[in-house]
This record gives C-alpha cells, sequence and structure tokens, in this order.
C-alpha cells in the first residue's frame, strides 16, 4: 500500500541500512558546502590565510543558522514520526504542515537581523581588522539566502520520515554538486572572491529547497503538505520546539563554543591560528556528519518503534547505531593519525599554517574513537520523546565541559592547553552518557516486561 510504513515491520539491520546509508552519504555531501569553499578560497592567491580566517570567523553564525533546522526540522520529523507509528495521520500532516511555516519565520528573521547588526556580530565573534572584511563579504550575501537553507535542511528531515531516505539524500547532493560546480567559476574564472563563494552557496540552497517543497507537493510523498495543514497551532508548535531543542542547544552552545575559541585563538596564536581551526573545524565536519548521517536514520526508526510500543525493536536499533558510528570513528581517528599533514594541506600550504594545523589536528581529535557513542547515545533520548535528557548530555560537554576548559587552560598551558580542551570534554562527557543510556535502557527493559505482562494477563482472562 502507498501509506504502508516499513519502519515497524523490515528488520533493523536493512531498516538502518536503508535509512542510515543514504543520510551519511547525503551529510557528507551537504557538508561539503562548506568545506569546499574553505578549499577554494585557502587555495585562492587572492583569497588564501586571510579568506579561511574569514570563513571561519563566520562558521558559528551560520551554525546558529543551522540551528533554526535543528529546531523546527528535527523537531518536527520526531513528532511527525512517533505520531505515524501511533497511526495518527491527521496529527502527523500537521506536524508537517506547521514546521514548514516556523521553517520559513525563523529563516526570514534571521536573514533581517543578520543584514541590520553583520559588522558588530563579527567582530564580537573574533573578526581581527584584516579578517573583518573578508568575512562581512562572504556573510552579507550569506544572510540573503537563510530562509532557503533553513528550509532545505529543515524540510530534509520529512522526506526521510515520510519512507523516502533516497530521496533526501539526492535533495543533500543536488545542493552541494550545484556548490562545487559554482565555486571555481566564482572564485576563480570570473574572480569574484569571498562573495563568489557565498553566492554559490545560496544559489545552491534555493535549488535544494525548491526540490524538498516540491517532494510534499507531488506524488512521490506519503503524506501530502497541504495549507490547511499549515495553520500554526500552539500544541504542535511547543511539542515541535520541546522536540528541537536538543538540537537546537547542540548547535547554538557549538556557536558559542567557536566564537569563544575564535576569540581566544587570535590571543594565543594570531590569525594563522584562526586559519588553522577553520581547516581543523572542516576536517571536523567531514569526520562527524557519517554519524550524524546514523542519527538522522537512527531517529525515525527508534520514533516510529517507540510509539507503537515495539521496544525490542528499539534496542536493537540503538545498539547497531552505536557499533556503526563507533566503527567510522576509529576509522577516522586513524586517517588523522597517518596523514595529518596530507590532510591539512588539502587547504593551504603555507609552512607556518601547516606546521600548527597539523599539530592542532591529532590533539583536537585525541579522544575521537569514543565520540560514536556519545553522539548517538544521546540522541536516542530524543528519539523516544525525552528531550530534556539529551539536551543535558549534549549541553553538559558543550557547555559545562568544553568552554570553561577553552577559557582556563590557555591561561595555564598556552596554546597547547587550548588544544587540550576537547579530548576533556569528550572523555568525560562520554563516561556520562553511558551510565545515562545504561539506565535508559533499564527504563526500555521495564516497560517491554510491563508490556508482557499486561498482554499475559488479557490472555487468561
Amino acid at each position: 500500500m502507498k501509506n504502508s510504513n516499513p519502519l515497524g515491520k523490515e528488520k533493523i539491520p536493512k531498516l538502518l541500512l536503508k535509512y542510515s546509508v543514504p543520510a551519511i552519504v547525503g551529510m557528507v555531501v551537504n557538508s561539503l558546502y562548506n568545506v569546499i569553499d574553505r578549499i577554494f578560497i585557502g587555495n585562492s592567491p587572492d583569497l588564501g590565510s586571510y579568506g579561511l580566517a574569514g570563513i571561519t570567523i563566520c562558521f558559528p553564525i551560520m551554525i546558529i543558522l543551522m540551528s533554526m533546522g535543528n529546531l523546527f526540522g528535527v523537531g518536527g520529523a520526531t513528532l511527525f514520526s512517533l505520531r505515524l507509528g501511533e497511526d495518527r495521520r491527521e496529527d502527523a500532516r500537521n506536524a508537517l504542515g506547521n514546521s514548514i511555516i516556523m521553517l520559513a519565520i525563523s529563516g526570514l528573521t534571521f536573514m533581517v537581523l543578520g543584514q541590520i547588526f553583520l559588522e558588530p556580530i563579527l567582530s564580537l565573534f573574533g573578526a581581527s581588522q584584516t579578517v573583518l572584511p573578508y568575512s562581512v563579504e562572504y556573510m552579507r550575501i550569506i544572510f540573503f539566502g537563510a530562509v532557503f537553507q533553513v528550509i532545505s535542511m529543515g524540510m530534509n528531515n520529512f522526506i526521510r520520515a515520510d519512507g523516502n531516505p533516497k530521496i533526501a539524500m539526492i535533495t543533500m547532493f543536488m545542493g552541494a554538486g550545484v556548490n562545487i560546480i559554482l565555486d571555481p567559476i566564482f572564485i576563480y574564472i570570473l574572480r569574484m572572491g569571498m562573495a563568489g563563494a557565498a553566492l554559490a552557496t545560496i544559489l545552491a540552497q534555493a535549488i535544494s529547497a525548491t526540490w524538498v517543497i516540491s517532494y510534499f507537493l507531488g506524488n512521490r510523498c506519503n503524506n501530502k503538505l497541504k495549507f490547511k495543514y499549515m495553520k500554526l497551532k500552539l500544541g504542535i508548535v511547543l511539542k515541535t520546539i520541546a522536540l528541537g531543542l536538543p538540537g537546537f542547544f547542540i548547535s547554538v552552545s557549538n556557536s558559542i563554543l567557536n566564537a569563544i575559541l575564535n576569540r581566544s585563538l587570535l590571543i594565543y596564536g594570531g590569525d594563522v591560528a584562526v586559519s588553522g581551526m577553520g581547516i581543523i573545524n572542516s576536517l571536523r565536519t567531514m569526520l562527524l556528519m557519517p554519524l550524524m548521517g546514523i542519527r538522522q536514520g537512527m531517529q525515525p526508526i527508534i520514533s516510529f518503534n517507540y510509539g507503537a510500543k515495539k521496544y525490542k525493536r528499539v534496542k536493537t536499533a540503538a545498539g547497531l547505531a552505536i557499533v556503526a558510528a563507533t566503527a567510522i570513528v576509529i576509522v577516522g581517528y586513524a586517517t588523522i593519525r597517518l596523514f595529518p599533514v596530507q590532510l591539512i594541506s588539502l587547504f593551504n600550504r603555507e609552512p607556518e599554517l601547516v606546521q600548527f594545523s597539523s599539530y592542532a589536528l591529532v590533539t583536537w581529535f585525541m579522544c575521537l574513537p569514543i565520540v560514536g557513542f556519545h553522539i548517538v547515545g544521546s540522541n536516542y533520548f530524543q528519539a523516544i520523546g525525552r528531550p530534556k535528557s539529551a539536551m543535558f548530555l549534549t549541553l553538559t560537554r558543550q557547555l559545562i565541559l568544553l568552554i570553561p576548559a577553552v577559557i582556563i587552560f590557555p591561561k595555564y598551558w598556552g596554546i597547547t592547553g587550548l588544544l587540550h580542551a576537547t579530548p576533556f570534554a569528550d572523555f568525560f562527557a562520554t563516561l556520562l552518557t553511558g551510565v545515562w543510556f545504561y539506565h535508559g535502557i533499564r527504563n526500555l527493559e521495564k516497560e517491554e516486561a510491563e508490556q508482557v505482562s499486561k498482554a499475559l494477563a488479557a490472555e487468561i482472562k
């Protein structure tokens, strides 16, 4: 049947592959927006390390923009999946319609505020007088495309939850592909500099947003977008926000972290350190995006089956996702340890920048092998409708451990201390997630046992 959903029937390993592989590919491709910009900018003789520093300063602001996609996209898609699992289709479609309106409003608001306060924001986020013109040129155009990025990113979660992960992957391929084609044309051929990189990005996002909306207006979707579902309802808005807050606060805290980090890098290492961290952020994005893909692929499976009270399937999906995430980060860790100089040289070959960045890369990712468990384990709670637990685990790493470490460590150990802040936070955050996840699974097992007892009692009667 057209409206049947395989999430509650197919084998979990097959489902996880079906949903996670396209999400992984899509997330990696989607991450190429920023990475490709940095590669072309870093290798441009007109821009070089100053251009890299400029886009690094912009990164925290773009994270806040992406947080809007997390708030209303991930939150809405989680509610959408839970309601489908409970066989409440009208409520699921209302979650879809309300989310696209909230995404559009947030994108337009971000665009207006960004244009008004651009230079003060960039200065606050650590732009030196040398780097500020590069950042302004880039972000001025990015802000104009804010609504496209928020809609394409947020609504793509619904395509996946609607049962079409391959189409969600195509969306990301389409946007990143256009960006990759336009970047060298605008930067090298037309010599448009930072503005060219930004223009390539927003044109690609506009195409992706158009594609996503056309999917929900066409016949390929299982839950069509209609105007009657787009009337905002307070209950749906509040529930969407509650479910999306963990991802939102992850992004916002990450933005705050990057802003503080950029200022500390400028103080203890200068513009070279800021440029180097820009490269490390790009590599970090490429390394962790597969984990985000697993997280996205896992979410509708766990949410649907938890809503349908199929607890054994929930446990199986969570366990397999953790194993897959851990395997990916171990491969990434080995690559970093073996080829640090080669990875840095993809972005820029200035000797001073390569020397700093190679050391920083290895140090920054010292605890990478355990990060997969932390990301998947904390997201498990969001998938089962416990956003407060997911938010607590994530914010503990960012706000309680990492940001204080970024501020305090360099006061005693300089730039070396600053670079050791991340492995410190990764270790203790993962330890806390392990304790939380253990008790979460035990509670799930209790619910499963109660369900079996009620079923047996009903049979006896």
